[in-house]
């Protein structure tokens, strides 16, 4: 119950970035901006949210969901502050979003028709099991008869 309630709120804050920072960013065409935790942890109206905050702006969901890589980060060694803040850069969308990581990924699903077709995967491997002993037994039959 309670990672449920602590993922709604990671998921409104890292929302809120993209909304109110990364959307202005770019309607202004700019490749980076700047947001600091207090004024996220204000905006939000949270309470005592402020290493939630600071670790959901920096959390590989929150940056591969949104092409973002962290450029600067100041504030104090704790990193848990409201005076932290981040600097983001904008990736172009061929090294986020829309690339894909494994190569074999995009292949997912390619058979899945065929197989249906056939009666299910499992069906398949069933007959081509039973093909290919046909196959070895009548190739050693074959064998048998040329001694």
């Amino acid at each position: 119950m309670r990672s449920s309630a602590l993922s709604s709120v990671s998921d409104s804050i890292r929302d809120h970035i993209s909304e109110a920072y990364l959307k202005a960013a770019l309607r202004k065409g700019e490749l980076t901006f700047t947001v600091n935790v207090g004024t996220v942890h204000r905006a939000l109206h949270l309470t005592n949210r402020v290493p939630q905050v600071c670790s959901a702006l920096e959390s590989k969901k929150f940056l591969e969901e949104n092409r973002l890589k962290i450029v600067a980060k100041t504030g104090p060694p704790s990193g848990q502050s409201t005076t932290v803040t981040f600097t983001y850069e904008i990736l172009p969308q061929d090294r986020g979003r829309g690339a894909v990581k494994n190569p074999m990924e995009g292949l997912r699903g390619l058979a899945k028709e065929i197989f249906r077709n056939l009666g299910g995967g499992e069906a398949f491997v069933r007959s081509e099991r039973e093909n290919f002993a046909a196959h070895e037994e009548t190739k050693s039959l074959k064998r048998n008869d040329a001694r």
